[in-house]
C-alpha cells in the first residue's frame, strides 16, 4: 500500500488507514524502529497504568514526598455543597 509523506509543523508523518490500524489492534501507541533502514511500526499492547508505580518511585526520588493536603481530603469534589472561599 502506498502512503503520501505529509508535512507536520517541523515533522513529516503518514496517515494509516482504519482497517489497518484495527487489523494489527493498534490502540494510541506505536513503538517506532528503524531495521536496515526500514521503518518498523508495531503496536504497543500496554495495560492499564502500567509502569506508574515505576514513574511515581523515580518522581518521589528526584523531587520528594510531600505531605497530602489535608484541604482536598476534606473537599466536596461532587459539588453538593459550597467550599469555603473557592468560586466555581
Amino acid at each position: 500500500m502506498q502512503v503520501n509523506v505529509v508535512k507536520i509543523g517541523n515533522s513529516k508523518g503518514i496517515r494509516i488507514p482504519k482497517k489497518v490500524l484495527d487489523q494489527c489492534q493498534v490502540d494510541d501507541t506505536l513503538d517506532l524502529s528503524v531495521e536496515n533502514n526500514i521503518i518498523m511500526l508495531k503496536p504497543m499492547h500496554r495495560k492499564p497504568r502500567e509502569g506508574w508505580a515505576e514513574a511515581i518511585e523515580a518522581t518521589h526520588k528526584k523531587y520528594g514526598v510531600e505531605p497530602l493536603d489535608e484541604e482536598w481530603l476534606e473537599a466536596d469534589l461532587l459539588g453538593d455543597t459550597e467550599v469555603e472561599g473557592w468560586e466555581w
